[in-house]
Parts: structure tokens; C-alpha cells; sequence
């Protein structure tokens, strides 16, 4: 673990301090954003949970359910249950998503990049940039070959072989994960910053962001309002300076949530929780979108490595298939021994349905409630339907034979799967025979929710948000649709990426 000089407890942090630039949520995006930052100004980190570094659920991948099964108000993940009925999770630690997630790393199409109107230049070496850091090549073993070889063998072609690149076929991306099981995470990112710039606070609980408006056309962000673990308040405030900000990464549900804690939102909304308004904008919070994933439980007569994702079929039709074997990859209670056996799944691009999210309470601490619509619209469910069929036939393949008991059939399959606590939604009694029923009362989440503070609608293209000055929002949460078959890799690129962006108008203007 680094011993990082810049990082302690808020406990320990001021009542009142002054920096240059105020990064809320020390995630997949922030981190790389605070550390870039850090070679040329003053930046505050605020993050609400602990370190990973020093917990084994975390930095060791084979306890990747353990994390997500653990339920402790410290947990590095905090459960919620979408308003849809799907069981799902977010992250509380210095390192965000990527300390809970599976370790697939793998860039976005070519063409996202191109739509979002960034600089392809800065985008691949903000991309090396991380891969230098964090992302290995994973040992392939007997099971995820197999599924390679299932996915080439029923038609997902071209075979790409190892790529972190988007590209339609199958192909083995990267990971997180290195050699020896070791978890790497955004968290490792700090170590780029330079520690005099940087102070990172952790069990840093942000409940608002000050605005002023006293002889200004507009708001403008000028402090944030920040509780340690002891619910001490302290305040931090922006130093004086034309190009110093505070920059929201607190992830799609974090962002819009902070944004209306702090009178930016549906003013009716904000009026019911008696909130001031600062600014009406009725978009915080809406296009809330959230990968569907479908799977199917396959259980082994020979013993399965543990394994997470490391292959991917990119489709024509629209869908994503990945697999991980001798995990509980559906979350539930840890299993006390490894599964014998793995998950193949599904998740659709997009997705096309979208929801929204809204506050509970005026606690920063509370998940907010969020509807994602899972699908509502017909494209998506017909991409899952396409997405089974093709699992069906990778489970009857010769290449995966070794790995499926020869008398279970795949109807047989469908049901067991359907079966599992999977989610909370009413099960029916025809999941084996109309995939449209298995897809809609098996669906899951694949930890993919994005929106809820879009580039057009909350920020513009630079991630400023429209309306206020001096504050940004950089994170999922701008995304349309997910980046990639797994977005963490665009994620981490574009905190590089946008700090990398700030600090060269800030030198511009000296």
C-alpha cells in the first residue's frame, strides 16, 4: 500500500481551510482528476468512505463477493434497491467503483470519444496514462477459455485476441487485477500527484456546496460544507482566483444528488424537501440509465478456477456477453465455498430506457431513490432475447462441453437460474419458455448507471454546469450511454483527461 504523506482522516482536517480547486468524491473519476490537478494548484480531495489499502475484502479479487455482501454502515460498498426492484450497490471508498467491481478494463469505441467531442490525442494518453498504473494482461484458465472459445466457436467473429481496444468479435481485455490476485484501483492513481498540492480527506461526508449570489449575474460555487466521522462540521472555501472551482465526481447517483442538496434541481422538488433554490433546472436527475444483465447459472462437474471477467463478445445485434466462474457474480450472502461453476450474462448497450432519480431525505449519506426503467423499451428487451439465445448456444458448444453436465438441459438451466434470489421482482411460471419473461424477471444490475447530470442538459461540453460559475461535474453521471462493454477504463481516462484540460486553461490565463 502507499504510505501517501496527503491522506488522513477529517477528524483531523481544519474548521475552515482555503484551495484552489475542491474535487468532491475521491472515485474512478476523481482520483485521476485530483492528481492531475495537484502538479500545478491546491486541491482538497473529499471522500466519504475509508482507504482500500489494508482491507483484504478489497485488494484481494477473490473475495469480490464478500465486499458486496457486506452490509456494515463501512462498508466499501452501500446497498440500495433501485425503485425497480433490482438489489444494487455503490461504492464508499477512496478508489470508488474500482474497488468493488470485477477488474474488467477495456476502452470505449472509437466513436464515443468522437460524439463527446473530445481530443483523440489527449484521450489515448490519458488512457496509457492510467493502463501504465493500474491495468495487467490476466492469465487465461481453463474456464475462461472456454467461453472464449464457446463465443468464437457459435459465431461472435472476429477473434481478436488480447486487446483493450472496442472492436465486434470476442477478444480478452484487461484488468485491474495483476498476477498475484492483487486488486489495483483508482486510489493507486494518487501516487502520479504531486503531495504538496494534494490533500486527500477521508470519512468526508459532503452535504452542500455554497453558492454566492450577492452582486453576481449568477451563482457562483464558492465552499463546500463537509462532516467528518464524528458529524463535526468544517467548511472548505475556494481561494481567491478567476480559474478556481469545485469539481463533482461523486458518481451518477452522488453527483445529482449533491447538486440538488445544494438548490441546484427541480425547484418543486427541492421546495418539498425544504431546500433553498438556488437554480430551477429540471434536467438534475433525469436520463437515468442502467445496463440491464441477464444470466445463466452453469454448474460444473470438474472444479472451476475463480475467475472475473477477462473475455467479452461484442455482438452485432447489440449485446455484450462476459462470464466469471467460481463466484457468487449475483451478489446475496457470500457463498462459503467457491461456486462450482460459473455465470454467463448478458448486458445490452445503451441501454435506449431511461429514468430518473430522485432525494429521500436531505442526508448526502441516504441513497436517493432512482427508477431505471429496466426494459421499457422494447429494443432493449430484444437484444437481452438475442443475448440468451447466444448463451444457450455457447453452453451447448463443443468448446464449453467440459464444463456443462451433459444431462441438464438448457431449459433446465434457465430455471435454476430463475429460481435464485436474484432480485425482488414477482417470478412467473414460464421463464423457461419465453425469454422476454426470463429476461424481465431475471434482470440484474451490472453496476453501469449513468446519467442524471448530462452534457447538453446539466453541463456543457466542458462539464461546467449551465447556469452557475466555478463548478463542474465530472463523472458518469454525464454519460448518455455507458462507455465500452465496461465503463471504468473511460472513467479513470476522462478524470486524467479533464484535469489535464483545467490545469492547461488555468496556465493559459496566468
Amino acid at each position: 500500500a502507499p504510505n501517501y504523506s496527503f491522506m488522513r482522516n477529517a477528524t483531523a482536517a481544519k474548521p475552515v481551510s482555503y484551495y484552489d480547486y475542491i474535487v468532491i468524491g475521491g472515485g474512478t473519476a476523481g482520483c485521476p482528476l485530483a492528481a492531475s490537478l495537484s502538479q500545478n494548484a491546491s486541491v482538497l480531495l473529499l471522500e466519504r468512505g475509508d482507504s482500500p489499502y489494508g482491507n483484504p475484502n478489497i485488494t484481494n479479487s477473490g473475495s469480490f463477493s464478500a465486499e458486496l455482501a457486506d452490509l456494515s454502515p463501512t462498508s466499501p460498498s452501500q446497498r440500495f434497491i433501485s425503485e425497480d426492484g433490482v438489489v444494487s450497490t455503490r461504492a464508499r471508498v477512496l478508489g470508488g467503483g474500482t474497488c468493488i467491481n470485477a477488474g474488467f478494463y477495456t476502452r470505449a469505441e472509437p466513436y464515443y470519444a468522437r460524439e463527446a467531442g473530445w481530443d483523440g490525442r489527449l484521450v489515448n494518453e490519458s488512457y496509457q496514462w492510467v493502463e501504465k498504473k493500474v491495468v495487467f494482461r490476466p492469465p487465461m484458465q481453463r474456464w475462461q477459455s472456454a467461453l472464449r472459445d464457446g463465443l468464437v466457436e457459435v459465431g461472435v467473429l472476429p477473434y481478436n485476441g488480447f486487446t483493450y481496444d472496442h472492436l465486434y468479435g470476442t477478444k480478452i481485455g484487461g484488468t485491474i487485477i495483476d498476477q498475484n490476485s492483487q486488486r489495483h484501483t483508482a486510489a493507486d492513481l494518487l501516487e502520479y500527484a504531486n503531495p504538496s498540492g494534494l490533500t486527500v480527506l477521508l470519512h468526508a461526508s459532503v452535504h452542500k456546496i455554497l453558492f454566492r449570489n450577492k452582486g453576481k449575474a449568477r451563482p457562483v460555487a464558492h465552499g463546500v460544507v463537509f462532516r467528518d466521522a464524528t458529524d463535526a462540521e468544517h467548511i472548505a472555501y475556494l481561494r481567491n482566483g478567476p480559474k478556481n472551482e469545485i469539481i463533482v465526481s461523486a458518481g451518477a447517483l452522488g453527483s445529482p444528488q449533491l447538486l440538488m442538496l445544494s438548490g441546484v434541481g427541480p425547484a418543486d422538488h427541492l421546495k418539498a424537501h425544504n431546500i433553498t433554490v438556488v437554480l430551477d433546472q429540471p434536467l438534475v436527475g433525469q436520463g437515468m440509465s442502467d445496463n440491464p444483465m441477464n444470466a445463466i447459472f452453469v454448474p460444473s462437474p470438474v472444479p472451476v478456477e475463480v475467475s472475473l471477467i477477462q473475455v467479452v463478445g461484442i455482438t452485432q445485434f447489440g449485446s455484450y456477453i462476459e462470464g466469471a466462474s467460481g463466484v457468487n457474480f449475483a451478489g446475496g450472502s457470500p457463498s462459503p465455498r467457491p461456486y462450482r461453476g460459473g455465470f454467463i450474462f448478458e448486458k445490452i448497450i445503451g441501454p435506449v430506457s431511461t429514468g430518473h432519480l430522485e432525494l429521500r431525505t436531505r442526508n448526502p449519506n441516504d441513497t436517493p431513490s432512482v427508477t431505471f426503467n429496466y426494459f421499457k423499451e422494447p429494443e432493449d428487451l430484444q437484444r437481452c432475447v438475442q443475448g440468451i439465445s447466444t448463451i444457450e448456444k455457447i453452453i451447448e458448444s463443443k468448446s464449453f462441453s467440459k464444463f456443462k453436465y451433459d444431462n441438464m438441459s438448457v431449459e433446465t438451466l434457465l430455471n435454476m437460474t430463475a429460481s435464485m434470489p436474484l432480485n425482488l421482482l414477482p417470478k412467473h411460471s414460464n421463464t423457461s419458455t419465453s425469454l422476454e419473461q426470463f429476461c424481465r424477471d431475471t434482470v440484474m444490475t451490472i453496476w453501469h448507471y449513468h446519467g442524471g447530470c448530462q452534457v447538453g442538459k446539466v453541463v456543457d461540453h466542458d462539464y461546467k454546469v449551465l447556469g452557475v460559475d466555478a463548478l463542474r461535474v465530472v463523472d458518469g453521471s454525464t454519460f448518455y450511454y455507458s462507455p465500452g462493454t465496461n465503463p471504468q477504463a473511460t472513467v479513470m481516462m476522462l478524470g486524467r483527461y479533464m484535469g489535464v484540460r483545467i490545469l492547461s486553461e488555468r496556465l493559459a490565463s496566468n
